[in-house]
């Protein structure tokens, strides 16, 4: 409408009562008035079947090496534009080197390279490169980026999450083996039901509100829940999907065909996923936990033959010392139905046992609940979840599972076998695993009865077996640190028990390095929580219940999931990850090939890679990207073989250098007239300057090394400036603490974990220059660079001229794979000559070509 001051534009009073009426006439609008029709988002693109369509014809077959090529190449020729010239062998080397392992080649692969002349010979570079274990450290940083991965929680306190590094090291062995990729969604999804445990680090990648950061309150609780399973869902959705499926959550998606629904019936899939460690499988574990379980039977059988040389209670023989790990009572056999220990003093406090044990003539332990023992206190002072009745017999040790009686001195614990048993020991301890030693009993008394306890109303038929009641004077602290084998008895030294005692050290050392299983920050799999639609998103206004489902989008293109709310979790996830591994599903082959495209071209054919939906892009070529996607499936989905085909064609292995006509038509070089050449990423600039200095170690796996001077919490993360042999590995595996920028290198666009990162774009600042200038990195890498071109060479009686010269062409051959011309020997010998050879180190770190992908 015309500004309402404006009388020179106003519709004069015929036009508007002409609209006016039109108006009251119902506002007919006349057929073929307006030809606009709006496209229907069930038929966008990347929703309707991958097709495999025929490689098309170009105008110049002899440049082609493969199916990639006369994609592209019909592209080119359809803009009136063609291939640039190959680019030369080294620049050729140095690239394919770099982009499939994140590290420079060295001057003998290049020398290699150079005296190779078979037609394959280049091919067989890539076989060598895509077999190395390189490879998989350089993969897993891209996909590490897309799932937002770091070593602590996030948020303001940022915590340590000691066990996340399992699941970015599964990556690495992932691409390395060449997983399917079916198998490389569903072990992410559900891992746990393939015994691959670390896989399942997927779903719980992203930062997270712990227990204690959260307000007491519910409505606190819910809302931080809700954040947890959104950003699961988020995950699955961008990483997999190739979707903001998250956009969902509040309403319907505002572009895609994705409705509130869909969000929760996709988030019932997870809601038994909480962010917590859990242990992981590992097949060495299993084998000493299985081999420990053999050990302790014959630990069992040790004891029983070196107990038998104990002296019988009340001979006169027994050692004084009580001990709170363990002590041993050898009786004379008695058959007996009941056994009762009586505290007459502790060291400290109300008693405790964590076990009471009565052994029969076998060796066997009658005493346990297990074997329908029945445990009675005269009282006991209960701590719910660690010190209760029946933790008494429950055959676990350890102050955590223990019996605590409510009086200091004169109550007793008592334990009903299921029938008269011959009863030859009693044992019993205050903590096994000797974490405390108070509580402990320094006089007491065992009795045995005949009788149940319901057989002997007056409670007299005890008799007493072993009566400790002045066995140590008052006070006397007891001694947690006497060897299990020793307590509270005096063996006689014969050899046979000399050697039992050895083989019961032998074992017991074996056992205790057996350790805890280990943990994985995997996700704990509970109860799914109930799923409801929420008004707005919002936790306390829940609508309907829903149950798993897959988005109803996708039912005309693949069998759709639609569980009941009483599913089983493992089942839900089980499901989702079939579906979203199913080979007509029309997104997940299309995203992972656009993914690899992009690792290697800086770019994919879809420029958002994380967002195939109505918001995206449209692919530059859309026939390359389903034959890409096809081919994922034909190859069984082995993304090593699409990981070869793109880095064997014209197209990738042409020059990057700028040129007519191609500069100004397609002047991003989307349409791959030449390669397009970028700065290499942050992890792979640190990596190459330790690898040309001599100092990188290329230790794999394990928890990684720090940046930082904290690992995370409220107490800050001071910068490290230097490094040991463990701070050399490869960036991959530092400790990366979420929302931090790592020193020197989070100048050069690294993420920081925040959110998912599927394509990083690169800045150019002047702190980027500075800081591998002049950096305590810098400078220290540059030294032990020079350091190292010295001991190279070790030039005896050389002239300075001849030394600068032979450490110019030195230098030049580490960092860059090849030796200076002219121009530059002139002025690099005249550098090392007026600043040392350290400065033109320096320089080379920061020079352009040491920084690219050619």
């Amino acid at each position: 409408m015309p500004p309402a001051d404006s009388e020179a534009t106003r519709p004069t009073d015929d036009a508007i009562a002409t609209i006016a009426a039109w108006i009251d006439a119902g506002a007919v609008w006349p057929d073929g008035v307006d030809t606009a029709t709006e496209s229907d988002p069930l038929r966008h693109w990347s929703f309707l079947p991958i097709a495999d369509p025929t490689p098309p014809t170009t105008n110049d077959p002899e440049r082609a090496r493969g199916t990639i090529d006369t994609f592209v190449m019909a592209r080119l020729d359809a803009a009136g534009l063609a291939y640039s010239s190959d680019a030369d062998r080294r620049e050729l080397l140095r690239r394919v080197t770099l982009d499939l392992t994140g590290l420079p080649p060295t001057i003998d692969d290049l020398r290699e390279f150079l005296a190779d002349d078979a037609p394959d010979a280049y091919e067989r570079v890539v076989d060598r490169l895509l077999a190395s274990p390189r490879f998989g450290e350089r993969m897993a940083q891209h996909w590490l980026d897309v799932v937002r991965y770091a070593d602590t929680h996030g948020y303001e306190v940022n915590t340590e999450r000691p066990n996340a590094w399992p699941y970015r090291d599964w990556c690495i062995e992932a691409f390395d083996a060449d997983l399917p990729f079916d198998e490389f969604i569903r072990r992410q999804i559900a891992g746990d039901l393939r015994q691959d445990d670390r896989a399942t680090g997927f779903l719980v990648t992203a930062a997270v509100l712990l227990p204690g950061q959260i307000g007491a309150d519910d409505v606190s609780k819910r809302a931080a829940r809700q954040d947890a399973l959104g950003d699961i869902v988020t995950n699955v959705g961008e990483a997999f999907l190739g979707l903001s499926v998250g956009c969902a959550r509040c309403h319907d998606h505002k572009f895609d065909p994705i409705s509130q629904r869909d969000y929760y019936t996709l988030q019932a899939f997870v809601s038994g996923v909480t962010y917590e460690d859990r242990p992981r499988y590992d097949a060495d574990f299993e084998r000493r936990q299985a081999e420990a379980e053999t050990l302790r039977l014959r630990l069992a059988e040790i004891d029983h033959r070196l107990l038998a040389h104990l002296p019988i209670a009340g001979s006169g023989l027994e050692r004084e010392a009580i001990v709170s790990t363990v002590n041993h009572d050898r009786i004379v056999p008695t058959l007996a139905r009941r056994v009762r220990f009586s505290i007459l003093e502790t060291n400290l406090y109300e008693p405790c046992l964590d076990e009471l044990e009565a052994f029969d003539s076998s060796g066997r332990n009658v005493a346990l609940a297990t074997q329908g023992a029945v445990a009675r206190a005269s009282g006991s002072k209960t701590a719910v979840g660690t010190h209760e009745l029946p933790f008494v017999n429950d055959g676990r040790y350890g102050n955590a599972s223990s019996w605590m009686c409510d009086q200091p001195a004169g109550g007793w614990i008592e334990i009903e076998f299921p029938q008269p048993t011959t009863i030859e020991r009693i044992t019993w301890g205050r903590d096994r695993n000797g974490t405390y030693d108070d509580r402990t009993a320094l006089r007491y008394r065992i009795d045995l009865s005949p009788l149940a306890a319901s057989d002997d109303t007056q409670d007299t038929s005890w008799t007493t077996v072993a009566d400790h009641s002045d066995r140590r004077p008052r006070g006397e602290p007891a001694d947690a640190g006497t060897p299990p084998e020793t307590a509270n008895g005096a063996f006689d030294e014969s050899p046979e028990v000399t050697a039992l005692r050895d083989e019961r050290r032998a074992v017991e050392a074996f056992l205790a390095s057996v350790g805890s299983p280990p943990q994985i920050f995997g996700g704990r799999f509970g109860t799914p929580d109930p799923v409801h639609l929420l008004n707005r998103g919002d936790a306390e206004q829940p609508l309907e219940e829903v149950g798993p489902r897959t988005a109803e989008l996708f039912d005309e293109r693949l069998p759709a999931v639609d569980l009941g709310s009483d599913t089983a979790e493992s089942e839900r996830r089980a499901k989702l990850a079939d579906w979203l591994a199913h080979p007509d599903h029309p997104l997940s082959r299309r995203v992972i090939a656009n993914r690899l495209w992009q690792w290697h071209f800086g770019i994919g054919l879809v420029e958002t890679s994380s967002d195939l939906g109505r918001m995206g892009t449209e692919p530059s070529h859309p026939e390359l990207l389903d034959h890409l996607a096809s081919r994922l499936l034909d190859a069984d989905g082995s993304l090593k073989q699409l990981h070869r085909m793109i880095v064997r064609s014209t197209a990738y292995r042409q020059s990057h250098r700028v040129a007519s006509p191609g500069a100004e038509r397609d002047t991003d070089a989307r349409l791959l007239w030449r390669f397009p050449q970028r700065r290499l990423e942050a992890e792979a600039i640190r990596d190459g300057m330790l690898a040309v200095s001599g100092r990188l170690n290329l230790q794999r796996g394990g928890p990684g090394f720090d940046l930082f001077g904290g690992r995370g919490g409220l107490s800050g993360f001071p910068i490290l400036e230097s490094f040991d042999a463990a701070g050399c590995r490869r960036m991959i595996y530092a400790h990366k603490i979420r929302m931090e920028k790592a020193d020197v290198f989070g100048a050069f666009d690294c993420p920081d974990a925040g959110q998912s990162t599927a394509r990083r774009r690169q800045s150019t600042t002047p702190i980027q220059a500075l800081a591998l200038f002049n950096s305590p990195f810098a400078m220290n890498e540059g030294a032990e660079f020079a350091k190292r071109i010295r001991h190279d060479l070790e030039q005896g009686d050389a002239s300075d001229a001849e030394r600068i010269a032979a450490e110019v062409d030195r230098a030049f051959e580490l960092a860059l794979a090849r030796r200076p011309d002219d121009v530059e020997r002139k002025v690099c010998e005249a550098l090392v000559r007026d600043a040392g050879l350290e400065q033109l180190c320096r320089v080379l770190f920061n020079s352009n070509e040491f920084l690219f992908l050619p």
